[in-house]
């Protein structure tokens, strides 16, 4: 109880002095993304933090505000991350190196859905077809090009938003929907309610040699019953989603908003659903992104030992 008072007593300033809210960018309509942005943004708020939710394309663009605006935060996924300090063309070929970590939100899993009506079942089904993968340059996106090179097969890719993708699979625009999010994958399932559907991954072997190129990822298994009428494990891989921040966040700004967030007795109640792993435990997924040095603070309070 003193370390949330604690917690309180940094924030409260802080909200007095602010001179227009924070930005925290999440995605599209139909997004894992934008509800838990909507939910911590609301939550923050809460806590006296001026925090509005905003609607972007995703990780790359979130990260991209980041860089540029130090009053700017965003969700994004670890792989995009790596992505945009190496500055891959991904990344639209530009390093960046103003980003930093604040919080853990939830491990970011990829499947596929396809209409039963497709006869799609397997990865390697893909072959030649219409595959969706979310925004274009997108983490969805960048990860379907490395399973399909992993599996030794070409698609053509359709690009859009999550809501729209939805939309285009279920009025046969493409074949097969490929998603990136925290499991059940929002739009996947809006899929299985409207249409008899599949839900599958790019199975064990595809996915290890995935993991093998991408060191930062690691392999994903959903169990049965996770999707409506799916009976067998899917085998896929995943990785970590943070919230980020610029270093030029100030360090008691930065500070209060993590522990404020990570202080939640039960995030998945008081934030948001998608957010039961948003803890300081969960810190030390992330291995290649600096920790704000407010964050860091913020961990300290907690107990917390970063990596």
């Amino acid at each position: 109880m003193q370390r949330r008072a604690a917690m309180l007593a940094v924030t409260l300033p802080i909200a007095a002095r602010a001179q227009a809210p924070l930005a925290l960018y999440g995605a599209g309509a139909g997004s894992a993304f934008l509800p838990y942005a909507e939910g911590v943004a609301a939550f923050l708020r809460g806590r006296g933090i001026a925090v509005e939710a905003r609607q972007s394309t995703g990780s790359l663009q979130n990260l991209g505000f980041v860089e540029d605006d130090p009053r700017a935060l965003g969700t994004a996924f670890l792989g995009s991350v790596q992505d945009a300090l190496d500055g891959t063309p991904a990344a639209g070929g530009r390093r960046h190196t103003r980003i930093r970590a604040l919080f853990p939100m939830y491990e970011t899993s990829f499947q596929l859905a396809a209409l039963a009506s497709s006869g799609i079942t397997q990865f390697a089904q893909l072959a030649g077809r219409r595959v969706g993968a979310g925004p274009a340059r997108g983490p969805a996106e960048t990860f379907l090009r490395a399973a399909l090179d992993a599996a030794g097969i070409n698609a053509t890719i359709v690009s859009g938003t999550p809501a729209e993708m939805t939309e285009g699979l279920l009025n046969g625009a493409m074949d097969a929907l490929w998603q990136g999010a925290i499991v059940p994958i929002p739009s996947l399932v809006a899929v299985l309610s409207r249409a008899p559907a599949v839900v599958f991954g790019p199975g064990e072997a595809v996915s290890g040699r995935v993991v093998q190129r991408l060191p930062y990822l690691a392999p994903a298994v959903v169990a049965p019953g996770t999707y409506a009428g799916q009976s067998a494990p899917i085998h896929s891989f995943a990785a970590w989603n943070f919230v980020v921040a610029n270093a030029a966040l100030p360090d008691d700004v930065a500070q209060a908003i993590t522990a404020a967030v990570l202080g939640a007795a039960d995030p998945a109640r008081e934030i948001h659903a998608s957010a039961a792993a948003t803890r300081a435990a969960n810190a030390g997924t992330n291995r290649i992104l600096p920790f704000h040095p407010g964050a860091a603070r913020a961990y300290a309070g907690l107990g917390v030992r970063l990596p």
